[in-house]
């Protein structure tokens, strides 16, 4: 629900990758790649696969209502915690 809600809201495809921790595997495809266990980008990418794809499918007076939304919801949370006076 929420990978769809995401792709409704920013108005683009989200992919979910099979592998789920994206950050390892990329630091892990970095290193491969400056030692010299794959010889390009094209070898990685073949080790790269999409489990699921979520297609934008919200009307979009729906989007821009959730989005404004959204946005109301930052501005109203920017003052919630109160800062510490500074005293000279």
């Amino acid at each position: 629900m929420l990978m769809q809600f995401q792709a409704d809201i920013i108005n683009v495809p989200v992919v979910k990758p099979v592998v789920k921790e994206t950050t390892a595997l990329g630091a892990a495809f970095a290193a491969g790649l400056a030692v010299g266990v794959w010889k390009n980008l094209e070898e990685l990418k073949a080790l790269w696969a999409e489990e699921e794809r979520f297609l934008p499918s919200m009307a979009e007076d729906v989007r821009k209502k959730n989005l404004n939304g959204w946005k109301k919801a930052i501005d109203k949370s920017m003052s919630w915690v109160e800062q510490p006076e500074v005293k000279d």
